[in-house]
């Protein structure tokens, strides 16, 4: 395939923060592996890569096989994210990792843990999933014994920390992290950051589809009433009029990524006309890669339903209450007595805040939802109810 001029480069990316590792000081050839190959394996063996399994993704700690993780989430995304890639000529291993590490930072209980952090550190600087991946592969993650961190390619932690665009006010983590390693914060990132910011929107939009009606928390006669959707199930029904209901609901959540997908990459192929290199990518100003007008204000239309009838049912919120308690009370237990936190968690301790609670909150948010629920069972001597509601 040919690599478009706007493409990241893996033989000319920019610097990891420690430089190479000694044992590749000298110069000696590590293998086939392309830089980006290297940074993408280097998340996919990462213990915080591995705990996205029992992680929320819409449904809190699930009991059913079937329901998305934010593992199995983040490697869909990684698949679209690869099929836009090539399409456009753009490095794929690039985009695969930053797809495969976009939701690093997320703590137990998805968007409920989350706030339950934010509010725990409002008098420390507060607490955000996207500063806190950076902060993850940077200086959480620990397999190396030369350095902190997955020294990772300037070009994956740019683009992890800047997917959604520049960052104008970055909170105290990201602050901390681009003085240490300077990021380019204000400007847009590569297009490979672009595409994984809205392969996450295809992949969670349509996807949520599909766990929200086998949950029976989403119906389609509601759907229907979005043009959007009611169009791809008229064409489906179509093509298919004998086909049980089920696997035409699974066609159509096809139909719509593929929509999708094809609308993104004939819009961006329009605005990346001209451009010749990836610098010209990132002082364009704006946002390339993404959806047409149009499909962006189907997709804004299909964001409300959801929220309206998925993310904010009462079931789910009630969930979510509960699940922000658990949090809560962890990260009460653990700064009123930091000894119920593992030996190798207290060494890292400082002695004084506002270094102390960023600590505990790190620990706290690289628990699983499973973890959190028995580490709070441990401390409290119950376990928390009312959790799982799928």
């Amino acid at each position: 395939m040919t690599r478009a001029p706007y493409a990241a480069d893996p033989d000319a990316h920019g610097p990891r923060e420690f430089g190479r590792e000694s044992s590749a000081a000298s110069g000696e050839q590590r293998g086939p592996r392309s830089a980006f190959q290297r940074d993408r394996d280097r998340i996919i063996h990462s213990m915080s890569f591995r705990r996205l399994k029992a992680k929320t993704q819409v449904f809190i700690a699930p009991l059913g096989d079937h329901y998305r993780t934010r593992l199995t989430h983040s490697l869909e995304v990684a698949q679209i994210g690869r099929v836009i890639a090539r399409a456009l000529g753009l490095d794929e291993d690039l985009t695969e990792a930053l797809c495969l590490s976009h939701d690093l930072g997320h703590p137990p209980f998805g968007h409920a843990g989350e706030a339950a952090l934010s509010e725990a550190m409002t008098r420390h600087g507060g607490f955000d999933h996207n500063a806190q991946a950076l902060r993850t592969v940077m200086r959480i993650e620990c397999p190396y014994p030369q350095h902190d961190g997955l020294n990772l390619t300037w070009d994956l932690l740019e683009g992890l920390a800047k997917h959604n665009g520049p960052v104008i006010a970055p909170n105290w983590a990201l602050a901390e992290l681009d003085e240490a390693f300077p990021l380019m914060l204000g400007t847009w990132p590569s297009l490979e950051a672009q595409v994984a910011a809205v392969a996450d929107d295809i992949a969670y939009d349509n996807h949520d589809i599909d766990d929200g009606l086998r949950a029976g928390f989403l119906e389609l006669d509601d759907l229907l009433t979005l043009d959007f959707v009611a169009d791809q199930w008229r064409a489906v029904e179509k093509r298919f009029p004998n086909a049980p209901r089920e696997r035409l609901l699974r066609e159509m959540v096809r139909d719509s990524i593929g929509l999708m997908v094809n609308d993104v990459l004939e819009h961006t192929r329009e605005q990346v006309k001209g451009l010749r290199s990836v610098a010209e990518v990132r002082e364009a100003g704006r946002q390339l890669a993404g959806f047409s007008p149009a499909m962006a204000a189907q997709e804004r239309r299909l964001k409300s339903f959801m929220y309206e009838r998925l993310y904010y049912h009462p079931e789910q919120v009630a969930a979510a209450e509960r699940a922000r308690d658990v949090v809560a009370r962890l990260f009460a237990a653990y700064a009123q007595d930091t000894r119920l936190m593992p030996e190798d968690w207290q060494a890292r301790l400082p002695a004084a805040d506002p270094g102390r609670a960023r600590v505990i909150a790190d620990f706290i948010a690289g628990m699983s939802d499973r973890f959190a629920m028995q580490a709070c069972t441990a401390i409290y001597g119950e376990r928390p109810a009312g959790l799982i509601n799928v």
